[in-house]
């Protein structure tokens, strides 16, 4: 009896452009990309030039808001600045919990910024994690237009793919933590000026954000255009 395989959406013949189309959704675009670097950027510039941690952390807030009310007024998706209103309430969360600690301002300063570099370890560990135990997570992007969440998994030419665009996505995150954390332990520990470290950390959020991220989507272009994997067959993907 011939396997059931759920069917796809008419225009998504292809692994690959699902996978497009899936990314394109969740990264929002170049909208998508502002709203998620301007409370980072106002609050990294607020804090050096106002030397008030709180009046950083209203700006940035307020940016946020001012952004969501646009999108609101315009009826289209919320999702990207509601995503930029959680990261700026962790990294309030985590600034309170170091004011109760006794940490000093520039201290504090610091503890903002110390929730993304702790997501992008996490992040790089549950993805690679995903890739070695062979059940790559780019694999339920597709799962998640065929209907059936697992059925990819019985195609190796699908789950190589996958594979490989999961490594991709890990990429980013291995540097931004990598890059960041050191930073951070400096500035905390007191090896560098940590308002020197508030402003290397509030650069290379931006820098190694989108930036990065981008770099890392042009090789998945790369690597999505050299192969046509069919969703329901298993016709050999062009090498």
């Amino acid at each position: 009896m011939t396997e059931h395989r759920p069917a796809a959406p008419a225009h998504a013949e292809t692994v690959e452009q699902v996978v497009r189309a899936q990314l394109a959704k969740a990264l929002g675009g170049r909208r998508g990309m502002v709203e998620a670097a301007v409370p980072t950027i106002l609050f990294t510039v607020t804090y050096l030039t106002a030397h008030d941690l709180r009046t950083a952390l209203v700006v940035s807030l307020a940016a946020a808001l001012l952004l969501l009310a646009v999108r609101l007024v315009q009826r289209s998706t919320v999702q990207f600045v509601v995503n930029a209103l959680v990261g700026i309430g962790i990294g309030w969360l985590f600034v309170s919990l170091s004011a109760r600690g006794g940490a000093s301002e520039d201290e504090q300063a610091l503890a903002y910024f110390l929730p993304g570099i702790l997501y992008n370890s996490g992040y790089a560990v549950l993805m690679a994690t995903t890739c070695l135990v062979g059940w790559p997570l780019v694999g339920f992007m597709v799962g998640s237009v065929t209907g059936d969440p697992t059925a990819w998994h019985d195609d190796k030419q699908i789950v190589r793919l996958c594979t490989r665009l999961t490594w991709l996505l890990v990429l980013p995150c291995v540097l931004r933590a990598a890059v960041q954390a050191p930073i951070w332990l400096a500035g905390n520990g007191g090896a560098i000026d940590p308002q020197a470290a508030v402003a290397l950390l509030g650069v290379l959020k931006i820098g190694l954000g989108w930036p990065l991220q981008i770099a890392a989507l042009a090789a998945m272009a790369w690597l999505l255009g050299r192969n046509h994997t069919p969703i329901g067959g298993r016709s050999a993907a062009v090498e």
